[in-house]
């Protein structure tokens, strides 16, 4: 059994910061990359950041510049540090794992989902 725990998120005002966070835990032999994604009403879940096990990133054109992925991998977790808010950041962001488990089975994770509100 694997989880994906994610903590953080929160109302906040324009300009304002968060950090997310997402810890896995369970029967697992390796992670692979992990990513946040993120959902508002009637849209697709779109992808926020991503990095890979040697600390490769990518970020969306939307969050360039004010958005931070990073990993800490002796701990499963993985960060979203966000500044410069802005409203139109507004969604419930989804931490993501591509886990190897115990049993060499290969799977992807997701996190519950936390909402982040970023309003005045």
């Amino acid at each position: 059994q694997v989880q994906l725990v994610q903590s953080g998120g929160g109302l906040v005002q324009p300009g304002g910061s968060l950090r997310l966070s997402c810890a896995a835990s369970g029967s697992i032999r390796s992670i692979n990359g992990m990513a946040w994604y993120r959902q508002v009403p009637e849209n697709e879940r779109e992808l926020v950041a991503q990095i890979s096990s040697g600390g490769a990133t990518n970020y969306a054109d939307s969050v360039k510049g004010r958005f931070t992925i990073s990993r800490d991998n002796a701990k499963n977790t993985v960060y979203l540090q966000m500044v410069s808010l802005k409203p139109e950041d507004t969604a419930v962001y989804y931490c993501n794992a591509d886990i190897q488990r115990l049993d060499y089975y290969r799977m992807i994770g997701w996190g519950e989902g936390t909402l982040v509100t970023v309003s005045s």
